[in-house]
C-alpha cells in the first residue's frame, strides 16, 4: 500500500468515527491529513461509509486539486489554513452539538477542568462566519493563536494534531468539556468553580511529561 493510500485509509476511518462516536450528522464534519506536501480531505457532500480507495481526494497547500474525481470540502479553506499557519499534519471538524451549544454561548470555554491545558490554554470561539469562507478560516486562525483546537461560534470545532489519532482525541475531549461546563453551569443557583490560569499552567507543565517517555524506565 503506498503512503497515499495508507493515510487515505486513516483517514475514512478517522471520518466514519465521528459518526459514530456522535460528533456529527450525515456529512456535516470534514477530516483531513497532510503527507509531504499534498492535503488529503473528505469529499463534499458523500456519506463516509460510502467512501472507499478508490474516492481519495488530494490537493495542494494551494487548494489545486490533483487527486480524485469528487470535490473537496467546502470547509477546505479553514483545513488548508491550518497547515499553512501550523505544524499540524491532521485536522477535524466537527459539529458536535454540546460543543457547537457553548459556540452561541460565550467567547471561550470556561476551565472547568484541567484537561483544558492539553489544547494550549482556553479554548477560544472564533467569530461567526459562512461556512467554507475565508473569512471564516481567518477568524479561526486568530481563535487557534497558541491552541490546538477552538470552537466556531453558532458551527463547531476545529482541533489539529501531528496525527489523526492526536487531532480525533482532541475534537472528543472538547467536546467532553463542553459538556461537563453545560452540565455543572445548568445547576439552579450554583455556579461551577474554575480553574485559575496558575493552575492551568501546573497541569501544562505535567501534560508535557506526561505518558512513554523516550528513556523512561
Amino acid at each position: 500500500m503506498t503512503e497515499l493510500a495508507q493515510a487515505w485509509e486513516e483517514l475514512v476511518a478517522t471520518a466514519r468515527r465521528t459518526v459514530s462516536d456522535g460528533l456529527v450528522v450525515g456529512t456535516s464534519g470534514n477530516v483531513s491529513v497532510r503527507v509531504g506536501e499534498a492535503v488529503l480531505v473528505t469529499p463534499s457532500g458523500v456519506p463516509y461509509d460510502r467512501l472507499g480507495p478508490r474516492d481519495l481526494v488530494a490537493v495542494d497547500l494551494d487548494g489545486r486539486q490533483h487527486t480524485g474525481t469528487l470535490a473537496p470540502t467546502s470547509e477546505l479553506p479553514m483545513h488548508l489554513a491550518v497547515y499553512r499557519h501550523t505544524g499540524a499534519r491532521a485536522v477535524v471538524h466537527t459539529h458536535a452539538v454540546h460543543a457547537t451549544a457553548v459556540s452561541t454561548l460565550v467567547t471561550e470555554l470556561p476551565p472547568v477542568h484541567y484537561m483544558t491545558a492539553a489544547l494550549g490554554g482556553l479554548v477560544r470561539v472564533a467569530p461567526y462566519a459562512t461556512y467554507g469562507t475565508d473569512e471564516l478560516a481567518e477568524n479561526m486562525l486568530v481563535a487557534l493563536a497558541g491552541r490546538s483546537g477552538c470552537l466556531l461560534q453558532n458551527h463547531g470545532t476545529v482541533t489539529y494534531g501531528s496525527t489523526l489519532t492526536a487531532a480525533y482525541d482532541r475534537t472528543a475531549q472538547l467536546e467532553w468539556m463542553c459538556r461537563l461546563w453545560l452540565t455543572a453551569h445548568s445547576v439552579p443557583g450554583r455556579t461551577p468553580s474554575l480553574l485559575t490560569d496558575e493552575q492551568l499552567r501546573e497541569v501544562g507543565e505535567r501534560l508535557s511529561g506526561y505518558g512513554q517517555q523516550p528513556g523512561a524506565e
